[in-house]
């Protein structure tokens, strides 16, 4: 059965084989040492929780595997496609070997049905998610427009998640580890500023801010920000008071007499500067 992305990412009819919906498997299953196998570098999940291992290793103690691993041949090794977290319960098992079948995909295929597969399964964090989006596009050539399209996804929903990956790396593993929620973390978006997004991001873990409060620290701190950029007016001495007040009335004297005076002033750093043009 062909992958419904197959078309989509423009791979072959016998390019992707969709892993947990086929049944009628006609590839050869091997059973390979679990010794010879290393994870996806392009694996876009970081984060294995050992509880889910656990849970799925006694299924798997159980019931055996149902659906083998895919892998590739790399050297002396296997490097897996699809079904990671199957190799890592059979590990915690002890089991010396595991059913799989094995692949001749190159690097750009792997990447990018690792990273499609995880996407589909909607297990991934925020940030986990938009590691992929990047690869995606980085592989394919593809804008933001093009990958929604491609995923069924809207723009909106790609452009929010890529986004992330301008927080500081602070934020993005507080967002991975789940200390803060992806709400929280778009919220630190239009501070712009690393230091101010980190120096909050410390607030919303000691405080335990929800994300309205969030928010509203965000506006109070811009307030802040921008009024601290605000250029201070420099205060006058008394002699350029006086000498700017003998000036001005000497104007308007002036003036009375019928003569249209141009006159303009403007502030510099250090001095002020007065133009005066009076018509011939």
């Amino acid at each position: 059965m062909k992958h419904p992305f197959s078309r989509l990412f423009g791979f072959g009819e016998k390019d992707v084989t969709d892993f947990e919906e086929e049944k009628d498997v006609k590839e050869e299953i091997l059973h390979i040492p679990v010794d010879e196998i290393v994870p996806n570098p392009f694996q876009p999940r970081t984060v294995f929780s050992e509880d889910k291992i656990d849970e799925l290793a006694q299924t798997i103690r159980t019931h055996g595997i149902i659906q083998p691993i895919v892998v590739r041949k790399t050297d002396e090794r296997y490097e897996i496609i699809a079904g990671e977290r199957r190799w890592r319960a059979v590990k915690k098992l002890g089991w010396m070997e595991i059913p799989a079948i094995v692949k001749n995909y190159n690097d750009k295929e792997t990447a990018s049905i690792a990273l499609i597969e995880n996407l589909q399964r909607e297990e991934l964090s925020a940030i986990e998610e938009a590691v992929a989006y990047a690869k995606l596009i980085e592989l394919h050539q593809l804008t933001q427009e093009a990958l929604a399209q491609r995923l069924g996804k809207g723009q909106s929903t790609i452009a929010n998640k890529l986004r992330l990956l301008k927080l500081p790396k602070e934020v993005q593993e507080a967002l991975l580890n789940k200390s803060i929620t992806e709400r929280h973390a778009r919220a630190l978006i239009p501070l712009k500023d690393h230091e101010l997004q980190i120096k909050l991001l410390n607030e919303i873990i000691e405080k335990q801010l929800n994300v309205k409060q969030t928010e509203d620290r965000v506006v109070k701190m811009l307030d802040q920000k921008e009024e601290k950029q605000k250029p201070k007016r420099k205060a006058f001495s008394r002699d350029t008071r006086i000498a700017l007040n003998t000036i001005r009335k000497s104007l308007t004297m002036v003036a009375e007499t019928g003569v249209k005076i141009d006159s303009k002033e403007e502030e510099f750093e250090n001095y002020i500067q007065l133009t005066i043009k009076i018509p011939k």
